[in-house]
């Protein structure tokens, strides 16, 4: 529901919500140009004598006015011709014109109404209400995102339109907030919605007739400071009944023109204040700074606007469309989906539409939108659980545990896991267990036991199936067909071998680039952007699940280029290391965000052994900041599986790698890079110590070595590899 609200009006008011924000970040500037360009009045300086010394140079003056800004303007009659001038308060004489900018003017009239009238102010103060719908609901979606209010500046992954899209609404939200609550105040008050709340002053005392008491003389001009200021009005010459009219941030008076006497005077009202503070806050005028900065929130609109686009077009992209999708208050079965890829999504499709041909109802949405009151006919929750990296909540199931463990009870709705994993990982399902244990001690119902699907096996999820429709008392077939990403035809153009002599045959895979579209590199879709890290996936003829390889290039190297070993009875590897240059191979691209070295100059510590080293290879050549690197990385035999051999001394000399250090666990010396590791323990320590992030690739035995080795370095410290994935400084791609 959040998200639709959050999506429907952004898409249907985006050119009117983009245009109120560029027209008013445009805005923004004039009020702090006039502050800088017009003459200050000096501290002390009294609205007694600087009318003094305006009326000593147009003795015909009938108003004096003080903008937000301090610019002074006066207006008067010279033998019956008007005149105007912005003035200098130190001289009383004009200085420049006091005609309105027109560029101002014009970008005025334009955000306020569209030239239009009252239709064009009805429809931009739609548009505030578009915006303020907007900002609210992303405030909580971002807040979901993240895990919780608590975490609302913690890291992001994902693709980048979508952390540019959380990213400015972090900090944007706030003064689009401010600016859409205050332009709808400003509308209901331009069209009398709302009470006037002014007074004017009674005259307490009777007007006494006569004229010419000096200004300079008048005691509550005297009393005034110009930096109070708002107006003066002079009396019509020549009638002795009217009066002075002083307006000032505090009310307005009427004083005698023969006597100098306050004749009346009214405070500003409650509303009055109330009113002035939320033009203040709206327009910027009286403060500038704070314009400034919200005119600054208000282009991060447009930069909202287009990367929202492109995450609704990457959205419906990539999940498959589950027609008839029922709502949530009215279905009988709830499909909550935690997936990272996408791929989960398709596996939920199925079962959504096997239910439905069985005469179900039924919902699917995100295990984020997890939200039990609202399943008011739900007779099972049925959760789809992936895991992201070591155990970690997937995109799409952000806080869900977080609200699961803030809910009073445990919904009385019986409740299925299925998790999705790969069991040549060690945190197998990690995150659906995570959430099945969560449920278990909530005293949450079972409908069904923990299950799990491994690789995606069609298999696998029709053996569950079955399963789930005998609890149904149905006859439930799952025939599922993953839906993979749209993918491209690459080209080979070299490959380097290693390893024959150690019974280890391996290749440097290097790919021709394809050439992306334009839609591509606006999306970011295909190979029109990624780095070193990321995965390709391959989908070796006999089977239909792909296999994953991490890159060890990035998209500025010009080619793509990945490290495969040749696994006894592996299909897909077998298929790749007999390509042969000119052969070509169909794959797709998927991020890996959580495998970056991360911004900033802190040194990077890369751990790998065998084909892990590809990625951190990718690395090391990207470096072209010249960040401290240092490279441990573990082979069998340097004569056989150096990998990168010939490359790494070289980038060493252009100042892209500080160190390498290597171990072979067959040569002379036998040993491995948890070796290496505590034989560099004193520089490893020292560099963690000063902020160092360590990445690590390769097989899983070697990370649990690493981890061990590095839990030894650092325990003198204080420190752990624990408590580096706490910080963020310690991140595993391990297979």
């Amino acid at each position: 529901m959040i998200r639709a609200l959050h999506r429907w009006p952004g898409l249907l008011a985006l050119a009117l919500i983009t245009g109120l924000a560029l027209s008013g970040a445009a805005l923004s500037v004039f009020p702090a140009a006039e502050r800088l360009s017009a003459p200050q009045a000096e501290a002390g300086l009294t609205v007694a004598a600087l009318a003094d010394r305006i009326q000593t140079v147009y003795p015909g003056v009938e108003q004096i006015r003080r903008s937000a800004s301090g610019r002074i303007t006066a207006y008067w009659f010279d033998h019956g011709a008007p005149g105007a001038a912005a003035i200098d308060p130190a001289t009383g004489e004009g200085v420049a014109s006091a005609d309105p900018n027109q560029a101002e003017r014009w970008l005025t009239n334009l955000h306020r109404s569209l030239f239009l009238g009252d239709g064009g102010r009805i429809a931009m103060a739609v548009g505030a209400a578009a915006m303020l719908v907007l900002s609210l609901s992303g405030t909580m979606l971002v807040a979901r995102r993240a895990g919780g209010w608590r975490r609302w500046f913690a890291p992001l992954r994902g693709p980048l339109a979508g952390r540019l899209h959380v990213e400015i609404a972090r900090i944007a939200v706030f003064g689009l907030v401010l600016s859409s609550t205050t332009a709808l105040w400003m509308t209901a008050s331009t069209f009398d919605l709302l009470p006037d709340g002014s007074t004017a002053p009674a005259m307490r005392a009777e007007v006494s007739g006569e004229t010419g008491f000096a200004l300079h003389q008048m005691p509550a001009l005297l009393q005034t400071p110009v930096a109070e200021l708002r107006e003066l009005s002079f009396p019509y010459p020549g009638d002795a009944t009217d009066v002075f009219t002083l307006k000032t941030d505090r009310g307005t008076g009427y004083l005698d023109q023969g006597t100098g006497a306050l004749l009346g005077w009214s405070d500003l009202t409650g509303w009055e204040r109330v009113y002035e503070t939320i033009y203040m806050l709206h327009t910027g005028r009286g403060a500038a700074t704070l314009g400034l900065v919200l005119g600054l929130m208000a282009l991060g609109t447009p930069m909202m606007g287009a990367t929202g686009v492109l995450i609704w077009l990457a959205g419906r992209r990539r999940r498959p469309r589950i027609r008839g999708n029922q709502p949530a208050g009215g279905a009988e079965t709830i499909v909550l989906v935690g997936s990272e890829g996408g791929s989960t999504w398709g596996f939920a499709a199925t079962l959504h539409a096997a239910l439905t041909d069985a005469g179900q109802s039924v919902h699917v949405g995100p295990m984020s939108g997890f939200a039990p009151e609202r399943y008011t006919r739900a007779e099972r929750i049925i959760v789809f659980a992936a895991t992201y990296g070591d155990g970690a909540a997937p995109a799409s199931a952000k806080g869900f545990l977080d609200r699961l463990s803030a809910a009073g009870g445990a919904p009385r709705i019986p409740l299925a896991v299925l998790g999705f994993g790969d069991r040549s990982f060690p945190v197998y399902c990690a995150f659906a267990k995570a959430v099945a244990a969560a449920a278990q001690a909530k005293g949450w119902p079972e409908f069904l036991p923990l299950d799990t699907i491994d690789r995606q096996s069609p298999q696998d999820f029709a053996r569950w199936g079955r399963a789930l429709g005998e609890a149904l008392g149905l006859d439930l077939e799952l025939s599922h067909q993953p839906i993979l990403p749209a993918a491209e035809t690459l080209t080979l153009v070299s490959r380097r071998d290693y390893g024959a002599e150690v019974q280890a045959p391996t290749a440097i895979l290097r790919f021709a680039l394809p050439p992306a579209t334009l839609w591509q590199r606006l999306t970011g879709a295909g190979f029109a952007r990624f780095t070193a890290g990321d995965l390709i996936g391959v989908v070796p003829e006999g089977s239909a699940v792909p296999r994953l390889y991490s890159l060890a290039s990035a998209r500025r190297d010009g080619f793509i280029e990945i490290v495969v070993k040749k696994h006894p009875g592996g299909l897909c590897s077998r298929q790749l290391t007999t390509l042969e240059p000119g052969d070509r191979v169909t794959a797709f691209l998927r991020r890996n965000p959580g495998f970056r070295p991360g911004w900033g100059r802190a040194p990077l510590i890369l751990i790998g052994a065998g084909t892990g080293i590809g990625p951190l290879a990718g690395f090391v050549r990207g470096n072209s900041g010249r960040r401290s690197i240092h490279l441990f990385f573990g082979m069998r035999h340097p004569d056989s599986d150096f990998f990168y051999g010939e490359e790494l001394p070289a980038l060493q000399e252009k100042g892209r790698l500080t160190r390498l250090v290597t171990a072979a666990s067959r040569g002379t010396r036998p040993h491995y890079v948890q070796d290496a590791l505590r034989g560099d323990a004193a520089e490893v320590a020292h560099l963690i110590r000063n902020g160092a992030r360590v990445m690590v690739c390769g097989g899983r035995d070697m990370a649990t070595g690493v981890a061990d080795a590095l839990a030894e370095i650092l325990a003198p410290a204080g420190l752990a590899p624990a408590v580096l994935k706490a910080e963020g400084r310690y991140v595993e791609d391990v297979y």
